[in-house]
């Protein structure tokens, strides 16, 4: 990175670690723009299952991408990129720091490294990867990918339903794996001079924080929000259809499972969530590609950064400026 680049502030770390907080204390401290890095707060019908900031948080400094695509197109990695792309570029035509805020970790990827140049895959390669993913389950598929792919398959979990049919569809679609034409290259690293801060709370912390999470999403109508999108009769391997708490609430709303018993579903699976988002974080090579600096603590309001910590961050920012 040179310093003739300009300047952008990743704020990364699992889910209900406070990043959304943070993110907003920092551009209000040096004059940024939020643009949201996770892959399921673009969708505009999940701002309460998502927790996507407040409106009253969103009026207090620009926030970019939050709600911008609705439930029934699923976005891709590179959509986002060319977003985020034209969004840092406004904010710093508008002179502002850009302060790219979530927890998709493909997303700050493809920032910091680029992406490979995966040709337009056909419908017809989308559509068989989901019927087989509905009529044989994600096992099942990621043990055909592992006959065809074998490289991909190896860096799959057979439960990742959602990356086990992206392979599936490049796989039939274009006649080459996916890791063959990740190892081709593609488009290169953004031309930005990035520093990042990750959060990675004690997991009992997180834990906690999830729980009482869900049981303000619940208060706040997230039953009523997946109500409202489970009417539109969405494919279900939609993205969004697949967002924390929006299976367990469907299941609940069908007459399948109790409320309780979604609650708890909803918990636990959010739980093993974070442990693979921290897993990710800590040994990608995002800290490579950027000045890294690691919070071990979690930040539910601006009320809990500590002088030390926030001082921490300023004089990152400020150094990177």
């Amino acid at each position: 990175m040179s310093r003739d680049q300009p300047p952008a502030l990743l704020v990364a770390g699992p889910t209900a670690s406070g990043k959304s907080a943070l993110a907003l204390a920092i551009a209000e401290r040096v004059g940024g723009t939020v643009i949201n890095a996770d892959s399921m707060q673009i969708y505009r019908e999940l701002r309460i299952i998502t927790a996507r900031p407040a409106p009253e948080e969103e009026a207090r400094v620009p926030h970019r991408l939050y709600g911008v695509r609705p439930a029934a197109e699923a976005a891709s990695v590179a959509w986002w990129r060319g977003e985020a792309l034209g969004e840092m570029a406004a904010a710093r035509a508008a002179g502002r720091l850009p302060v790219l805020c979530g927890g998709t970790g493909l997303y700050f990827a493809a920032l910091t490294q680029g992406l490979s140049d995966i040709p337009p895959i056909p419908q017809a390669a989308r559509e068989e990867a989901r019927r087989l993913l509905t009529q044989e389950g994600p096992a099942a598929l990621h043990a055909r990918l592992a006959e065809h792919d074998p490289d991909t398959a190896q860096r799959l979990r057979p439960s990742d339903s959602q990356r086990i049919a992206r392979a599936w569809e490049v796989w039939r679609g274009t006649g080459q794996g996916l890791s063959a034409w990740q190892a081709q290259g593609g488009t290169g690293p953004a031309p930005w001079r990035f520093a990042a801060i990750l959060l990675d709370p004690p997991r009992d912390a997180l834990r906690a924080a999830i729980a009482a999470r869900w049981q303000a999403m619940l208060a706040a109508g997230a039953i009523e929000e997946v109500r409202a999108l489970a009417a539109q009769g969405l494919d279900p391997a939609l993205p969004a259809m697949r967002a924390h708490g929006v299976p367990e609430l469907l299941a609940h709303l069908a007459g399948e499972i109790s409320l309780e018993a979604a609650s708890r579903r909803a918990i636990l699976n959010t739980g093993q969530y974070t442990k693979r988002q921290a897993t990710w974080f800590r040994h990608h090579p995002l800290a490579a590609a950027t000045r890294m600096h690691t919070i071990h603590a979690r930040f539910a309001h601006q009320a809990q950064f500590s002088e030390r910590i926030l001082g921490e961050v300023f004089t990152l920012v400020d150094q990177m400026r």
